[in-house]
């Protein structure tokens, strides 16, 4: 008979059956779709994002169209409209989410600003959300604004949520930061969890038509190599839970996720290119070598080989690529 193993993780206070959780994706706009990747074994769900930019675009685009340039009012209301409709589907989702399945829901606000819509986390609350992860999408690219400018965004829009809802708080952010360590574990005294890392838009240039193009939208397994170097060694050093996101495309990219210190990660590229079987692999998968390494509880490997727990911290910080090349030289005399 073989050793059952425990895959259960904490998750900023949160139970949860298996570190994988199933990020904002369509996988996760879907009442149907969440339940499917409930009984696949995730450990919970992040739903698709409600978008600062879409709805104040979709308001922007009513007023433009408004051809009598009426009153003011008017324009308020199509405001006040345009924001309930989106706010009130995303929060039938989310209730609907919490009957239906038996995994936390974790709601997901994708804004630039600390904006006075950011009030509705109360609302999210009250439809059953177990959680609220930001994602904080702003590219720190004016030469104009300092860094101080970009951190205070974030403490802001951490601190309009708490001033509407008591829900732990995740915040999703990029590694566009010149002093990355020291702000992570500021924002740390704040949020219940970091998810590192957030993927912005890449552009490409298509030259035969002389315009601008998307770079690709999935993430690839080689992007994990950075979100390993920065959960490595931040682990131990916050006061939140850590999350790993992007190129976790199989079971191996779990563990190491876990070994380095993070609580759980985040898919979603795996599940575009793999479908829903994804996630029984990675479970299977895990099972499988924690088991040949006679573990039985994926609890026991967490931070194994972080920055704080292995003899040679400085690998972690390593930047150099000199030794691989030479190896690589050797090997081809």
């Amino acid at each position: 008979m073989s050793q059952n193993i425990d895959l259960s993780v904490k998750y900023m206070g949160l139970d949860l059956k298996s570190p994988i959780i199933a990020s904002s994706s369509d996988f996760t706009s879907k009442v149907d779709s969440i339940v499917e990747l409930a009984e696949a074994g995730v450990g919970a769900v992040v739903l698709k994002s409600l978008f600062e930019e879409q709805i104040m675009y979709d308001i922007d685009s009513m007023r433009m169209n408004n051809m009598f340039d009426s009153y003011a009012y008017t324009e308020d209301y199509i405001s006040y409209y345009t924001k309930q409709h989106e706010v009130g589907k995303y929060l039938e989702l989310i209730s609907e989410s919490k009957k239906r399945s038996n995994i936390p829901v974790i709601a997901s606000i994708n804004c630039s600003t600390a904006s006075e819509w950011m009030s509705f986390a109360k609302n999210v609350e009250q439809a059953g959300a177990d959680a609220i992860e930001l994602n904080v999408f702003v590219l720190p690219s004016d030469p104009e604004k300092s860094v101080d400018y970009y951190r205070k965004l974030y403490f802001d829009v951490i601190d309009g949520v708490k001033q509407n809802s008591n829900l732990p708080i995740a915040v999703k952010l990029h590694y566009y930061f010149t002093d990355l360590a020291a702000f992570m574990v500021e924002l740390s005294e704040k949020a219940d969890s970091l998810v590192l890392f957030n993927r912005f838009f890449s552009p490409d240039i298509d030259l035969n038509k002389m315009k601008i193009t998307s770079g690709g939208s999935f993430s690839n397994p080689s992007d994990h190599f950075q979100v390993l170097r920065w959960i490595g060694i931040l682990n131990g050093k916050l006061n939140s839970s850590l999350s790993a996101s992007g190129g976790v495309h199989d079971a191996s990219a779990v563990l190491k996720s876990v070994i380095a210190g993070a609580d759980v990660v985040q898919i979603a590229s795996s599940l575009y290119t793999q479908g829903v079987v994804a996630v029984t692999q990675m479970i299977n998968g895990m099972e499988e070598w924690l088991r040949e390494k006679n573990y039985s509880s994926i609890r026991e490997i967490k931070g194994l080989l972080s920055q704080n727990s292995i003899s040679s911290p400085a690998l972690y910080e390593r930047a150099q690529f000199m030794k691989y090349f030479s190896d690589f030289n050797h090997s081809k005399d």
